[in-house]
């Protein structure tokens, strides 16, 4: 039997945000190993590529040694079952997103009572961060660097305007 405890945290991550590192980081100590699983999610229609923003992740998590990424196009509980994760992190930052992740925890529960919900809050600092906000400010040239890690800036900033999705 695997001791190990392994935490996966899905998401659409476009892009990935201080508040998505902020739970990170907190998870890497809760659990031995943390995937950060970057969803396809053609149906979002993201701003960028699967590609882009499993390097920007993998950027933005690159100096914690027990957090890696993976790209996926699957269910989550499949997922978590491929990598013996027995727990999926989702990620709170206001009421409004409370009933929404209920319903997808209880969804998971259903598919696979062996796998767990954690919920974690950001801090406050960056409990009203969003991707959506920042693909918003992006759109329209607006400051971002206060909202993204440190590499994931750069990795956008270095994008010129006609490459920017």
């Amino acid at each position: 039997m695997n001791s190990k405890k392994i935490a996966l945290y899905p998401g659409t991550f476009d892009p990935i945000t201080n508040g998505h590192y902020d739970i990170i980081e907190r998870a890497s100590k809760l659990f031995d190993e943390v995937i950060v699983a970057v969803a396809d999610s053609v149906e979002k229609k993201p701003m960028f590529k699967l590609q882009q923003r499993i390097e920007m992740a993998e950027a933005a998590i690159s100096e914690l040694c027990n957090v890696r990424v993976v790209g996926f196009d699957n269910l989550t509980i499949d997922l978590a079952r491929e990598h013996n994760a027995g727990v999926l992190i989702r990620g709170l930052r206001a009421v409004s997103d409370f009933e929404y992740e209920l319903q997808l925890g209880y969804l998971n529960n259903s598919l696979d009572a062996t796998v767990e919900t954690v919920y974690l809050m950001p801090t406050l600092q960056n409990a009203f961060i969003s991707s959506s906000i920042v693909r918003n400010l992006l759109k329209f040239n607006g400051k971002t660097k206060h909202l993204l890690p440190a590499d994931v800036q750069n990795i956008i900033g270095s994008m010129s305007s006609c490459t920017l999705p």
